[in-house]
């Protein structure tokens, strides 16, 4: 148990990656399609509500939807960076990272079942959601385990 959280939370966060190196390239990967995903809800003139995730915008209120959205997309934005900021110069906390991600997509999924709005169509991100979340909680388990694997090899 001890392992688990020193690889989760090092009291040394450095730029090493323990274990295997695939959760930290997916993670790439996910941090790069993250910014350009809130860079588009930011600066798009609707904030992708109704060019993306197929939402009416000619009702009234609908400035408020495109706020909301460019809110999210700067929210979003601030959460790549931070990935980013983890792939390039503190690798060793990508297994955190990984559960941060995956608690993220549930908090969403949360607000998703607690506030419901209907979409034209399916929108991306809530397909993702259903790739994101499994993905994360396999990449959490991965990380984790084959850092302790590793650590435990070294010690013996």
């Amino acid at each position: 148990m001890k392992n688990f959280f020193e690889i989760l939370l090092p009291a040394k966060i450095d730029n090493v990656i323990r274990g295997t190196k695939i959760p930290f390239y997916i993670f790439a990967l996910y941090a790069i399609v993250s910014t350009v995903r809130s860079c588009i809800h930011l600066l798009s003139p609707d904030g992708g509500a109704g060019t993306i995730a197929g939402m009416d915008l000619s009702v009234a209120g609908a400035e408020g939807i495109i706020f909301a959205f460019a809110l999210w997309g700067s929210s979003q934005l601030l959460f790549a960076l931070i990935q980013l900021l983890a792939v390039i110069r503190y690798r060793s906390l990508i297994p955190f990272m990984w559960l941060m991600l995956a608690l993220e997509v549930l908090l969403r999924e949360l607000v998703g079942k607690m506030k419901p709005v209907t979409f034209a169509h399916t929108p991306p991100g809530a397909i993702g959601n259903q790739i994101i979340l499994p993905l994360a909680a396999l990449m959490v388990v991965w990380s984790l385990w084959s850092a302790i694997r590793q650590a435990n090899k070294v010690q013996n």
